[in-house]
């Protein structure tokens, strides 16, 4: 077999950032910046290997032997001052004792992985200062277990070992034989040990050895446990007293404070006087007179941490008792976190024209009654401007705001008026408490306020699977329609958005989502990512309002405490599959529909409870809540009054049914681009919004299967991710290649309209002129994090 790496993917060519480079680097050489008896690496062969080690052993050569990233060449050619910063890659010029050494670490490998009469040679083809490094590996025959024998002088740990032998070993006649499976059964009969008591135990006294001396190309294979030096069985270890310390947020323990004798077990020493016993001993999973086990300590370290009031929670400190007995006393030293701060936050936003600001303050006391109950108090206002967007004689900019202010407080355990079975083992469980108030104006149409609280409880039941229920959600919700706005939608028959966005109206319901391998996001790992939610609203009111006889309004709802109420359910499903290429290479494949329905004492779900699509996380080459719902010209209803369009331009479109797929390929760029990673992306996405009925206000809306491929919009692009380890930033230029407000060909915009991209033409001016805005083709979008 011959692999070739290296050879960069060019796709990135496809971004942005990367044209502009080829415009900056263009008439350098590649080879610049190294002497006339330099070559310069530009690409790895290796022959002769078995495919499945093929590319992992282009890892075994050195790292200053691996061709420079084509870009992190021209960002060192660009903006590096004779190599004294450090941005880019200096260029990678052949060394030929490295390329030995890498020789040598791979024919290392070969052997491991069964070949133990693997030789690698190396040659070297340069032509105009550019070399070839060419690895080609003779492997021999692979070897394979004739037979596996052990001798364990300890009969409990034989006993053990032999009980567990088929779950944990990969060491099984027939089978290859290679050192990495050697070195993974050694692991696990550690952890083994570590979980049943042996807190002495270590790798060390676990030993292989290996017979390869017959003619037939296989390996008889002996395993050995040795006894401690002058014992006759390794011991086991219970624990005994428990020790808790908690420091000062600066880590000093000044002065003299009492110790609390809590049980049995556990002493508590608290420098800091701001923590209850329990909020520590809940999360010590070992207790006294249990066997010693290594999972239930890191499992101790790692709930602690996840309480987020401690800034430094070390493993547990484990001390023998000096008489025979084999007890542990622990130890555990923790520093907090300082119990207040206060951060504010803010960000920049524009796009087309308009551009605004978000301005937020966040409050937190993270141990509120001693308990590490956090309190977060936040307060978050945003603005957007639209100059070209003005109304009669009035000629302000501010197109819009929005207030927000809320209190959350979190405990980090599950508060229920009955008993239930503690649920911290594979993470800490939570009760929430929120209450949220906003207050939105849109100029000229609306302005909504909302009030909602609630009680949520979220936990795991495995390590990977999160179950969040909020049992009680109460939602109050008002809108109050501009008079003009009014008049011009009923004048257009549009009394469904009068009705959606004017109404005043509450709902009691209850949530439930299920989330498995959300863990895993940030990982490049094969696997798949499951979200499922169930939002119910309205039942328990609607029992009340049979059994009350309460009021009906003039629609023949029924009305409590002088309000009407919302009855619906909504489901939503998000699917993603997450695929790995090698490296930081990965494609993600994403499914995100649902499904909102009106019934009982409603006829239209509530204005927050609809889908919406469009927007950085969604379909990215529309402006967000402007697509759809179906093949609705969301244009085409504002008529000919210039004041009425620019009263409803931002009136959001809206739908029952989502449907939402997206496909993205991701790929890294560059390792250091001024301190961050340079990652790119290449997407595809499609979907829309639909409305459950046929809606005058809404025509060619539906949902219907036969029309569900003619109103499904298509938008392509490409991006920048500039990746911090602690948050990414992104920027994505997304292109409609399929819009849905047109018909048949028609609607393949940039294919039938390719030359009108950045430029003005027939098809643009028609838009115009019948449409009263401009088309476009483009959108930006900014963010932090990744879309899914």
């Amino acid at each position: 077999m011959i692999l070739k790496a290296y050879t960069k993917p060019a796709v990135y060519r496809l971004t942005i950032l990367s044209i502009l480079l080829v415009i900056i680097g263009s008439g350098c050489s590649i080879t610049r910046g190294i002497r006339k008896d330099q070559a310069l690496i530009r690409k790895i062969t290796i022959k002769g290997i078995d495919e499945q080690f093929a590319e992992t052993a282009i890892n075994y050569v050195d790292k200053e032997q691996q061709p420079n990233n084509w870009l992190n060449l021209q960002l060192y050619y660009t903006f590096s001052n004779k190599g004294k910063k450090n941005i880019g890659e200096a260029p990678v010029v052949v060394d030929s004792n490295l390329i030995e050494y890498s020789r040598v670490q791979m024919e290392k490998y070969i052997r491991s992985r069964g070949y133990l009469k693997a030789k690698v040679t190396d040659s070297v083809v340069i032509k105009k200062q550019k070399a070839e490094l060419i690895f080609t590996a003779n492997e021999g025959p692979m070897f394979r277990i004739r037979k596996f024998t052990d001798s364990i002088a300890d009969n409990n740990i034989k006993a053990l070992y032999n009980g567990n032998r088929n779950r944990i070993s990969h060491i099984q006649p027939g089978g290859r034989f290679d050192t990495d499976s050697l070195a993974y059964d050694r692991d696990q009969l550690y952890l083994l040990m570590k979980h049943n008591g042996y807190y002495d135990f270590y790798r060390q006294y676990i030993n292989f050895t290996y017979d390869s001396t017959f003619n037939s190309s296989v390996v008889d294979v002996k395993m050995i446990i040795d006894n401690p030096a002058g014992k006759t069985q390794h011991p086991v270890y219970t624990i005994n007293n428990t020790l808790i310390t908690i420091s000062n947020s600066q880590g000093r323990t000044p002065g003299k404070v009492d110790t609390i004798q809590v049980d049995s077990q556990f002493r508590f020493v608290d420098y800091s006087k701001r923590f209850k016993p329990r909020v520590v001993t809940d999360y010590v999973f070992q207790k006294k007179g249990e066997i010693y086990d290594i999972d239930k300590q890191t499992r101790t370290t790692t709930r602690l941490s996840e309480l987020n009031v401690f800034r430094n929670v070390p493993n547990p400190v484990y001390e023998k008792l000096k008489d025979s007995s084999n007890r542990l006393n622990t130890r555990i030293d923790i520093v907090p976190l300082k119990r207040m701060s206060d951060r504010v936050e803010g960000e920049v936003l524009f796009s087309g024209g308009r551009f605004g600001y978000n301005v937020g303050n966040t409050f937190t006391d993270r141990n509120l009654f001693k308990q590490a109950a956090i309190l977060q108090l936040k307060v978050n206002w945003s603005i957007l401007f639209d100059n070209g967007n003005t109304v009669g004689n009035d000629h302000s900019s501010i197109q819009n705001q929005e207030f927000r202010v809320g209190a959350q407080l979190v405990y980090p355990r599950l508060l229920l008026p009955f008993k239930f079975p503690f649920l911290g083992k594979f993470a800490v469980p939570h009760t929430t408490f929120s209450s949220n108030y906003s207050l939105f104006y849109q100029k000229d149409l609306v302005k909504r306020e909302s009030f909602i609280n609630s009680i949520t409880y979220d936990f795991f039941d495995t390590p990977y699977k999160t179950h969040t229920i909020t049992p009680i959600n109460i939602e109050f919700s008002r809108g109050i329609i501009d008079p003009a706005a009014r008049a011009a939608l009923l004048a257009q028959n549009r009394y469904s958005y009068v009705y959606l966005i004017g109404r005043t109206v509450f709902t009691s319901g209850s949530q439930y989502t299920y989330q498995v391998n959300a863990i895993k996001l940030n990982g490049y790992e094969n696997f798949t990512y499951f979200r499922g939610s169930l939002d119910i609203g309205g039942n328990f009111l609607n029992l009340v309002s049979n059994l009350t006889n309460a009021p009906k309004d003039t629609l023949g709802q029924h009305k409590l405490f002088g309000y009407t109420f919302a009855q619906y359910t909504k489901v939503e499903l998000d699917t993603r599959i997450y695929r790995n290429f090698g490296g930081e290479k990965q494609f993600v494949f994403r499914i995100n529909p649902g499904i909102g329905i009106a019934y009982g004492n409603s006829n239209q779900l509530i204005f927050e409870k609809n889908f919406y699509a469009g927007g950085a996380n969604d379909i990215r080459a529309w402006l967000p809540r402007t697509l759809g719902p179906g093949q609705f010209n969301r244009a085409s209803f504002y008529g000919t009054d210039v004041n009425n369009r620019a009263r409803l331009k931002y009136l959001d479109q809206f739908g029952e049914i989502k449907f939402i797929t997206n496909a993205e390929y991701r790929y890294l760029l560059a390792n250091n681009f001024f301190g961050a990673k340079l990652k790119g992306a290449v997407f595809v996405d499609a979907g829309n919004v639909w409305r459950l009925h046929d809606e005058p206000d809404n025509p060619n809306g539906q949902f219907k299967l036969n029309n569900f491929l003619s109103s499904t919009a298509l938008g392509i692009g490409t991006g920048l991710r500039f990746d911090l380890s602690f948050f990414v930033f992104r920027l994505d230029a997304a292109f409609k290649l399929k819009d849905p407000q047109f018909s048949g060909a028609n609607q393949w915009v940039l294919i039938n309209h390719a030359g009108e991209l950045f430029s003005k033409g027939s098809f643009k001016q028609a838009y115009k002129a019948a449409n009263g805005e401009d088309y476009n083709f483009m959108q930006l979008n900014f963010g932090i994090g990744l879309p899914f």
